[in-house]
């Protein structure tokens, strides 16, 4: 930048040339006069609007971002009547390692190049599932909702249908009225499990479960028994733990099972947690995996790749059910997509 007399420069009033940025504040008029494109043009980039070019709306962004553009989210929430906030209804989930981050992550990618700030909010052990899910709509904190761990009779998304209130959640449920959703196919999970360790000689099976209440428990006991009348092999269900449960009282259950004359021989895993509980109670009782022992485990992270002995796995891709959970959600919230459109269900692949 060069001076002229009296301080004055040749860059244009109001910016630095040199820095490329915008000394006053800047306004959607600073990003239109930037980009030759019309206000009303740069203010539905903003906010992601899907009838705006992809390309237009990153150029849009990256300049709003290049001169420090920040929408004043107090007037927008008036004139618009929206947040441009998604909410994320988030359980612990210690069996599945990286559950959350994996998720954040695909819908991170999903949000980026629209308005719209991913806000977490926990649901804590002990209180009713629907507790923060009705706090965020009797407070309209979001214009959208993600939940996961879906019952059967789920009461959040009957709620959220019963209000209009755009919403997708990761997991099926049996409701009569069709609604947005992303799952991952556990009956196959646990069928193809299943018959893959009876290819590998197992003769007795077990499977640790989630918790009856969770709609994916239905899907892998289902998948589970389908696979073992077909193979005509023994199995057992343990009742006393759950995906859910510690490690430490999984590996004490399975130490007690492995103790057993007729002890079961092939372990289906719902996670990687539970295998290595798994994995650590027959090392316990002196049993060898993948000779004495068969395992195979649903793995979410890259964690088993590292593990020796090496046992089976079957993958899924959280990050992908984050970015579509994003992408269903956004074109329900501004095209009003037929429900059918926005379900989607995740094969299985590993084996």
């Amino acid at each position: 930048m060069t001076l002229k007399e009296g301080g004055r420069s040749d860059a244009p009033s109001g910016t630095d040339s040199a820095a490329g940025v915008v000394a006053a504040k800047p306004t959607l008029k600073t990003i239109s006069d930037l980009t030759g494109l019309a206000v009303t043009t740069v203010s539905r980039a903003l906010a992601g609007a899907p009838q705006i070019a992809l390309e237009t709306r990153l150029r849009v962004a990256q300049v709003a971002e290049q001169i420090g553009y920040l929408p004043d989210r107090a007037a927008q929430r008036l004139r618009t009547g929206r947040t441009n906030v998604i909410s994320l209804v988030l359980d612990p989930h210690e069996e599945i390692l990286g559950y959350a981050t994996s998720l954040i992550s695909g819908l991170s990618e999903a949000l980026r190049s629209t308005a719209y700030h991913l806000v977490i909010t926990p649901h804590f052990s002990g209180t009713r599932q629907i507790d923060p899910v009705q706090h965020i709509v009797r407070n309209r904190m979001a214009d959208g909702i993600i939940f996961t761990r879906t019952e059967p009779q789920d009461e959040r998304a009957r709620m959220l249908m019963e209000c209009d209130f755009p919403f997708i959640c990761h997991g099926r449920t049996e409701l009569p009225v069709q609604h947005p959703f992303v799952d991952y196919d556990n009956s196959a999970f646990a069928y193809r499990a299943a018959l893959r360790l009876v290819e590998a000689g197992a003769r007795k099976l077990a499977i640790v479960l989630p918790p009856n209440h969770f709609t994916f428990a239905h899907h892998m006991r289902h998948g589970f028994l389908k696979a073992v009348t077909q193979a005509g092999v023994q199995y057992e269900i343990p009742q006393a733990i759950s995906i859910d449960s510690k490690s430490d009282a999984i590996r004490d259950c399975f130490y007690d099972y492995f103790g057993r004359e007729n002890r079961p021989d092939g372990v289906i895993c719902g996670g990687e947690v539970i295998a290595m509980a798994v994995m650590a109670a027959a090392y316990d009782r002196g049993l060898t995996i993948g000779d004495d022992v068969h395992l195979i485990t649903k793995q979410t992270s890259g964690l088993f790749d590292q593990v020796r002995p090496r046992i089976h796995t079957i993958c899924e891709d959280l990050s992908e059910a984050g970015r579509l959970m994003g992408e269903f959600l956004l074109k329900r919230i501004h095209e009003k997509r037929p429900v059918n459109d926005l379900q989607h269900v995740q094969d299985v692949t590993g084996l």
